[in-house]
């Protein structure tokens, strides 16, 4: 299957169906208590002050990820998710590095993100890509790990 990423509004049936598989898999997944969903507001997530992506294999949606900016420079990657249809295909490696080119054209100098120590092929990607571990940089109850690259 060939995967192809292009900018979606959040505010679609088709992001929203995405963010919603997201939010479920991530409740079924969670280690370490009860799952709090953190929903960005759709608003922080279209330019200037960020991007919602979705990757599609064929006609069918099979991944998202988002990028919001914290600060003048520095973005955060949000609901990074791929769906079982493209999983092992590089479809989370090709979301990141779109993301990560947007925050670029955005003025990006860093990149941000948080996760758990559960989703082990998520922590393997991001260390992948070149992201290092930091101290927390928020409060996410469902995070365990934080993560920085500079771009």
């Amino acid at each position: 299957m060939t995967i192809t990423i292009a900018p979606e509004d959040p505010a679609t049936d088709v992001a929203q169906s995405l963010l919603h598989a997201y939010f479920s898999d991530r409740a079924i997944t969670f280690i370490g208590g009860v799952y709090t969903p953190k929903p960005a507001d759709p608003a922080t997530l279209r330019a200037p002050q960020g991007a919602f992506l979705v990757a599609w294999g064929g006609d069918e949606p099979v991944g998202c990820g988002a990028l919001r900016r914290l600060e003048q420079h520095r973005f955060e990657v949000k609901h990074l998710y791929v769906a079982p249809a493209g999983r092992g295909q590089g479809t989370g490696a090709a979301l990141l590095a779109a993301l990560e080119q947007r925050a670029v054209e955005l003025g990006a100098t860093e990149i941000v993100l948080d996760t758990n120590s559960a989703l082990a092929a998520a922590n393997g990607l991001y260390t992948s890509r070149g992201y290092a571990s930091v101290e927390p940089y928020n409060d996410n109850p469902n995070a365990t790990s934080w993560f920085l690259k500079r771009v």
